[in-house]
């Protein structure tokens, strides 16, 4: 018994926290709007970060694969300018607890392996708008408020298209 408690704490101490507390991939719900405010649904929007794209319709929510990369968001309509976006991606609670419990390895394969970061969970993008999206700033029930990028990041985001 005392034998399968410990290969049980060894093996869980090996695969990392936030490897299994969190999945791979985790939801996040995408708006966009005219620069007015109104409500565009079903504009097409790419989101992208070293792990590939996943494509959603705006007003949908996706599963989109965590990673300690940021997240690029572009979406397309064919009344509206794109729509651009950079999701910043955010240690989550289970990178905390591998470092506080001492799971060194843990926190290196979830580092490595993405689940230990997390991106906003509602964004809304702005046709005609390079925007900034930080986890750190949202609220639960409401969208993550955003910042306008710099000019130098919103040219090369518009470059990058």
């Amino acid at each position: 018994m005392v034998r399968a408690l410990a290969l049980a704490s060894l093996s869980l101490a090996f695969t990392g926290c936030a490897s299994v507390v969190n999945d791979s991939t985790h939801p996040m719900k995408v708006e966009t709007r005219t620069e007015a405010g109104q409500t565009v649904a079903g504009a097409d929007c790419k989101l992208t970060n070293d792990y590939g794209s996943t494509a959603v319709k705006s007003g949908d929510t996706a599963q989109v694969r965590r990673s300690s990369k940021d997240l690029d968001i572009v979406c397309k309509h064919p009344d509206d300018p794109d729509a651009s976006a950079r999701a910043i991606s955010r240690a989550n609670a289970g990178m905390f607890g591998n470092i506080i419990i001492g799971g060194g390895i843990g926190a290196i394969i979830d580092h490595s392996k993405g689940t230990a970061y997390t991106y906003p969970t509602w964004v809304q993008l702005v046709f005609g708008k390079t925007l900034v999206f930080d986890r750190s700033a949202e609220k639960e029930g409401q969208p993550t408020p955003a910042t306008e990028a710099p000019a130098a990041a919103a040219a090369a985001a518009s470059a990058a298209k």
